[in-house]
């Protein structure tokens, strides 16, 4: 049994197809997780949302921006963009289905392997969290995308405010923090103010900024994350820390890391990427 982690597919869904193929993936023996925007931007988004429904339990995803930003259109809360490709779920005679499955999603996973923990988000997490606040804020945002006040929610979920996290935060501010953090944060200060402006490489942080994984007594130090949404940054990988966005629909890879018995025996799979979209 293996178990990998991957990056984002942004509706890349050849590229998805021949990434598993070149690991030899096994939905009866092995699991794959997915660290978010399985759509948009990429031609295939509706054929990866099937694949990963048909994938059973043995495709585990969180949720990234553009996942959320598929739900938000599909309830008239935003417009498409110039460079969504949403068109084929939305249209789709499955849509229900599909959208169904995308919003009974989490936003934050662990799994325990070789006696070590591994936390996956999409894009980031506050130093002020632990691995177990995080396990539970992604829970109350969780809830609310499986009630019945689904529309109300995506309305009030947009904007950059609060920046900060406190936790006497309520209502749409507090699961707007924790949705901005998730599926959004880069850079922040080093006391956690989140930044949503900058998306250089984390070699080129802004002035007073540094990347999210380096601010200074952040509380996951130590447990292994492992997070994409920064095409920017690239490939990353260190004894608590793997970033796997790489460009897939930029003309870059899609990439997979096999864990071995232990989470720090890792293996670096990729296959290259058509482009799909012009940067910029």
């Amino acid at each position: 049994m293996a178990l990998y982690c991957v990056g984002d597919i942004q509706g890349c869904d050849d590229a998805f197809e021949r990434l598993l193929s070149a690991i030899g993936f096994s939905p009866s023996r092995d699991t794959v997780y997915l660290l978010g925007d399985l759509v948009n931007r990429g031609p295939g988004s509706a054929t990866v949302l099937r694949r990963c429904m048909q994938l059973g339990d043995s495709a585990r995803t969180v949720l990234g921006n553009h996942d959320l930003h598929l739900l938000a259109t599909a309830h008239g809360v935003r417009k498409p963009s110039r460079r969504d490709t949403l068109q084929g779920v939305l249209q789709a005679s499955d849509r229900d289905a599909l959208l169904d499955w995308v919003r009974h999603q989490p936003l934050a996973r662990r799994v325990e392997h070789g006696g070590q923990s591994l936390l996956m988000v999409h894009a980031g997490v506050l130093p002020q969290w632990s691995a177990d606040d995080v396990l539970g804020l992604a829970a109350e945002v969780q809830s609310m995308l499986q009630s019945a006040g689904l529309a109300d929610f995506l309305q009030q979920m947009y904007g950059n405010s609060p920046n900060h996290w406190d936790a006497s935060l309520q209502g749409a501010d507090r699961l707007r923090i924790i949705v901005n953090a998730f599926t959004r944060l880069r850079f922040c200060t080093p006391e956690g103010r989140m930044d949503f402006e900058s998306t250089e490489s984390a070699s080129h942080a802004p002035e007073g900024l540094v990347p999210w994984f380096d601010a200074p007594d952040r509380r996951t130090q130590g447990t292994l994350i492992a997070f994409g949404h920064w095409s920017t940054l690239g490939w990353m990988n260190r004894p608590d820390l793997l970033a796997l966005d790489t460009g897939c629909v930029w003309g870059g890879c899609l990439s997979a890391v096999r864990f071995g018995t232990t989470l720090a025996e890792r293996e670096h799979c990729k296959v290259q990427c058509p482009q799909a979209q012009q940067p910029g």
